[in-house]
């Protein structure tokens, strides 16, 4: 993962992106990630991701292999080694 260090931060934008990152349950650095897509126009709402990481798994494959499978049989078989 990419590194990105700022030097020479205002002190009072350091505390304020320290106070919003706080209220928001979040590092410093998550703070600056989620202010960074919001800036560049990057962001997509909760709704829209969900949607479209559903979208994706449905538009998976699933071998026939795998569909066979049976998941209890596969728990019991662990448990019994």
């Amino acid at each position: 993962m990419p590194l990105l260090q700022v030097r020479g931060c205002p002190e009072d934008l350091y505390r304020k992106v320290s106070q919003v990152a706080r209220r928001q349950n979040r590092t410093i650095a998550q703070q600056v990630v989620v202010l960074l897509e919001k800036g560049l126009g990057l962001e997509e709402s909760n709704m829209e991701r969900r949607q479209r990481l559903l979208g994706a798994m449905a538009s998976r494959r699933i071998a026939d292999k795998a569909k066979a499978l049976d998941p209890v049989a596969l728990i019991r078989e662990d448990r019994d080694r």
